[in-house]
């Protein structure tokens, strides 16, 4: 029992530090003060655990160091919400104490409501424009999956399907940066969101995308081998996405998966037979 009430006061003291320092490289008035807020809060929870241990413990360093990085590429809310999951073993042991310490579940309670309150106000502009990038990346996923999977079976040749997907690609990004203008131009007095910034995330992410999913057909020449890896990087980037969107607004990650993955490779099977018809019926061997 000692042994975790050590490691739970140095969990504390390192969320402290946490905080603190996501305050200091913070620009944002709101932010910082919800941090600062935060912050008192863990040294407080540190000096509870400090007075029963009688013992000074320093932080680990290297998590702190982790989530500042992690909120400064991937935002705070991702950051923190990550940092909070780790909240759930604590507060099976706050619970293992509460009758030898009941101020224990005092310190729970703020753990399991009052922080996530406070994270839930917080002012991060990544998530604000998460509508721009999700644009993007799904019509770029759904667009091209689709589209690769049907020229690889009509022309049966990687370069020529690689090259035509990139030049699509290209054009396609511009054509969405130019949608993402316009349709956060309805929503920029609501939501506080600038169409030029809102244009620049959906163009890039669409053609960001597009690149990651024509890679395998620029660096090989077999076309199913192309296809099977376009495919498994579809899944990756709809994983790897699905993730940060699941801790950062804290929402099902299994459902948006699903969802998404089903979406995007049922139109390349579709398009599979498409490409492939066009190919017997028009006598295409390229």
């Amino acid at each position: 029992m000692n042994k975790k009430i050590y490691q739970q006061q140095k969990n504390e003291i390192t969320e402290h530090f946490i905080y603190t320092e996501l305050a200091r490289v913070c620009n944002d008035k709101k932010n910082i003060e919800v941090l600062k807020e935060i912050s008192e809060q863990e040294l407080d929870h540190y000096n509870f655990w400090k007075n029963i241990t009688k013992k000074e413990i320093k932080p680990n360093q290297r998590k702190i160091k982790k989530h500042v990085f992690l909120a400064k590429i991937l935002g705070l809310s991702f950051s923190l919400r990550l940092l909070e999951i780790g909240e759930i073993e604590a507060s099976n042991f706050y619970k293992s104490i509460a009758n030898e310490y009941p101020e224990a579940l005092l310190i729970r309670e703020d753990e399991l409501q009052h922080e996530q309150k406070l994270i839930a106000i917080l002012n991060d502009y990544r998530l604000i424009y998460a509508g721009s990038i999700v644009l993007g990346l799904n019509d770029a996923l759904v667009e091209f999956t689709g589209t690769l999977a049907g020229l690889t079976f009509a022309f049966n040749n990687n370069k020529i399907v690689g090259a035509t997907g990139l030049v699509m690609g290209i054009a396609a990004s511009l054509s969405m940066a130019a949608s993402g203008y316009l349709a956060s131009k309805e929503e920029e007095e609501k939501e506080d969101i600038k169409p030029i910034t809102a244009a620049i995330y959906t163009g890039t992410s669409y053609i960001i995308t597009v690149a990651f999913l024509v890679v395998p057909y620029l660096v090989q020449d077999d076309p199913l081998i192309a296809l099977i890896a376009m495919l498994l990087i579809t899944v990756l980037i709809i994983a790897g996405y699905t993730f940060y969107i699941s801790i950062a607004k804290a929402i099902s990650f299994k459902r948006r998966f699903i969802e998404m993955a089903l979406i995007s490779l049922g139109v390349a099977a579709i398009s599979f037979g498409i490409g492939t018809a066009i190919k017997y019926v028009f006598g295409i061997d390229v």
